[in-house]
């Protein structure tokens, strides 16, 4: 089994679940655009053909016959900063794309493709080879922030997913930062730490909106022995926390039955001592199916935050309800201007 990039741990910043959008593509006659940001993995039924041939779960253009190259451009869900690209070309076999390369830039506002192709894109992956009917892990050392990228196929062909994993990086000037959610993913909360993930990943606890169904949660294996599962949370910023919402829907049969939290100033302590941790709420029993919201009597500040599920199961959504402190508002701030300069 081949390792994994520890960077494709990051969120999907160009994820459909989190707002992501294929703006514009030079052709698609073969397959749909939007098919580069769906959220599951590829899928492939053999001869399955449609007026225009087999249907593929991808981007898939039209066979070149002249000069040139094809092109999508993506709006990504969460600007951030870009750790590496998986370009998946799942099940295309004759007909991937033998290179490829992305270009990334950073715009304001709402700017439609045509206003796109006359701004300055810069390149964070050469031109490169690409295997067919594989994931191809692309790493990018840019630190920078970026609001869209652009993927080019040389010349043409098909990709099943383009996988942009990172670190999001809000706007502070767009978010009322006396009252957010500290542990959401648009809002720069990340995971930092996980006891088990069979099932799903914890970076869906701290995604937008309500999970339609149980694989859109975190969700862990059953535990055979005397222990728990927990995840561990970097917020925002430096906050005081006033609601804690634990969502557990769609969880019916595997909600955890009860559930603390606790939290740390990594300013102050050593996150990696036990004695530093506080409690926010005590263990507390859960219901299946249930969005369960408490307020929180601890006026403590803190910046990281540690969910315990006992023993085990899966939770649909965190939502930690707070304020920033000044200096919470001020590492936020900077973070946006050190990565936008």
């Amino acid at each position: 089994m081949n390792e994994r990039p520890v960077w494709t741990s990051q969120p999907d910043l160009a994820s459909r679940r989190f707002g992501g959008t294929v703006m514009w593509a030079t052709d698609e006659l073969f397959a749909e655009k939007e098919n580069l940001i769906n959220t599951w993995a590829p899928a492939h039924r053999a001869e399955t053909f449609g007026p225009k041939g087999q249907v593929y779960d991808g981007w898939e253009t039209r066979r070149r016959r002249e000069e040139g190259d094809d092109q999508a451009i993506i709006r990504l869900g969460l600007p951030g900063v870009v750790s590496g690209v998986v370009v998946d070309t799942a099940f295309f076999k004759g007909n991937y794309p033998p290179f490829v390369s992305v270009e990334a830039c950073a715009v304001e506002g709402y700017p439609s493709a045509a206003e796109l192709s006359e701004v300055d894109w810069m390149t964070i992956v050469g031109r490169v080879p690409v295997a067919g009917d594989a994931e191809n892990f692309l790493a990018i050392a840019d630190q920078r922030r970026f609001t869209h990228v652009r993927l080019t196929m040389h010349p043409d062909g098909g990709v099943a997913r383009l996988r942009v994993h990172g670190e999001s990086v809000p706007d502070p000037w767009l978010l009322d930062l006396s009252a957010l959610d500290l542990a959401a993913l648009e809002n720069g909360a990340a995971v930092t730490g996980c006891s088990n993930m069979f099932y799903s990943s914890p970076n869906n606890l701290l995604s937008p909106g309500l999970a339609a169904h149980q694989a859109e949660g975190w969700e862990t294996a059953r535990r055979r022995d005397d222990g728990n599962d927990w995840v561990t949370v970097r917020l925002a910023g430096s906050g005081v926390i006033r609601f804690a919402e634990l969502d557990t829907s769609n969880l019916k049969g595997n909600a955890p039955g009860w559930a603390s939290l606790r939290g740390c100033d990594a300013n102050t302590s050593d996150v990696d001592d036990p004695a530093a941790w506080i409690d926010l709420l005590p263990r507390t029993r859960l219901q299946p199916d249930t969005r369960h919201r408490f307020p929180l009597a601890a006026t403590s500040e803190v910046t990281d935050v540690r969910l315990d599920i006992y023993p085990d199961g899966g939770m649909a959504r965190l939502r930690l309800f707070g304020a920033l402190t000044a200096l919470g508002q001020k590492t936020l701030t900077a973070r946006y201007d050190t990565t936008t300069t």
